[in-house]
């Protein structure tokens, strides 16, 4: 499977409607710590907006909702394989991809056969505090030779001038957060975005 080669993360669905018409193919929205009915309204609109523009929608952790709303990819946390339905989230049919940090967790991912498989954070990032350091091109490298077919996405502390070291390393997909929500200029950055990873 070829995925989009830019893959950045929002935290609400007036991003996606600012920024999909940029261009944009693949995209998650990230709704924390919202009351379930407001992250549902986020949910079923992201899409809407996903699907006018043609592009992919990858909705983070809620996976009932996911699953209720009719969407077709959905990306869990480590944590969040703790409590999520594996097994009626493959009778919805939806796409998953997972967040991997350490051998373990990329041993527990390869299990569940996912249609992606993240690595974080390549550079430091700025995010989340999080107990793993920055990991490296190396292991985007290491990755990228246990995982073979599967998309390996990069993400933390990712730059424009950083996308072709983590492309050359073995990433598929480069994701941003930050590196768009908090510039200057977002228009302007995703643009510089979609024209490194055309």
């Amino acid at each position: 499977m070829t995925l989009p080669r830019f893959y950045p993360i929002f935290d609400s669905a007036d991003w996606l409607q600012r920024m999909l018409p940029l261009g944009i193919r693949l995209v998650q929205l990230r709704v924390k710590d919202r009351p379930a009915a407001e992250t549902r309204a986020e949910i079923r609109r992201a899409q809407a907006l996903s699907d006018r523009q043609g592009a992919v929608l990858v909705v983070n952790d809620h996976w009932q909702i996911a699953i209720e709303e009719g969407c077709r990819w959905l990306h869990l946390g480590q944590e969040d394989l703790d409590t999520a339905d594996l097994p009626a989230i493959r009778r919805a049919g939806l796409r998953l991809g997972l967040s991997t940090h350490d051998d373990a967790e990329l041993d527990r991912a390869l299990a569940l056969a996912p249609d992606y498989i993240a690595l974080g954070p390549v550079w430091p990032t700025i995010l989340k505090p999080m107990k793993w350091h920055q990991q490296g091109v190396e292991r985007l490298t290491e990755w990228k030779a246990r995982i073979g077919p599967i998309p390996l996405v990069a993400i933390g502390g990712l730059r424009p001038d950083r996308a072709p070291l983590a492309f050359a390393a073995g990433a598929d997909v480069v994701s941003v957060v930050t590196d768009i929500t908090l510039n200057p200029d977002p228009a302007a950055r995703v643009a510089e975005w979609l024209g490194c990873t055309a």
